[in-house]
């Protein structure tokens, strides 16, 4: 069903919640009406898309795992030495782990196969094959849920909350 983006008080992104959530919290005086979509749950109350808590609201860092999934979401599902966009695609080290490379964020990117056999054993300048971007440890958790959201295209109207998009 349809997802709400909840803001700090601050307007930095807090997390992403039910329609459901967010109107009990509206309701309740707990947040404001940012964004809505044009639907309308009752006359003169409109379907939330973004919304506001009233007060200031402290959350603790949280690490995001260093996974499959997660490397492919930060790149795009794309090789990031030719762009090549498939179901085929592996993943790299930058440098190699036989040449002191580790499994790191800033170390591993998508490649699809070709590209993957092309670098071999060698460093991205060695093979003379520069990446596309610059491999970094995301922002945070609620960054990757959001750019899900944002570039399906359901709601694009949360792209002006996120550093980055």
């Amino acid at each position: 069903m349809a997802k709400v983006l909840v803001l700090n008080a601050s307007y930095e992104p807090l997390n992403i919640t039910s329609w459901q959530r967010a109107v009990v919290l509206l309701i309740k005086g707990k947040a404001e009406q940012i964004e809505h979509n044009g639907k309308y749950i009752y006359e003169d109350f409109p379907l939330p898309t973004v919304i506001r808590l009233r007060y200031y609201v402290t959350m603790p860092y949280k690490e995001i795992p260093l996974t499959r999934r997660n490397i492919l979401h930060r790149d795009g599902h794309s090789c990031q030495y030719c762009s090549y966009s498939g179901d085929d695609l592996t993943l790299d080290h930058v440098i190699p782990k036989s040449r002191g490379g580790g499994d790191t964020w800033e170390n591993m990117v998508t490649a699809c196969v070709r590209c993957n056999v092309k670098k071999g054993n060698r460093t991205p300048k060695e093979a003379q094959m520069p990446l596309h971007q610059t491999p970094r440890r995301p922002i945070s958790s609620l960054y990757f849920e959001v750019t899900k959201h944002v570039r399906t295209g359901t709601h694009a109207e949360w792209r002006k909350y996120v550093i980055g998009l």
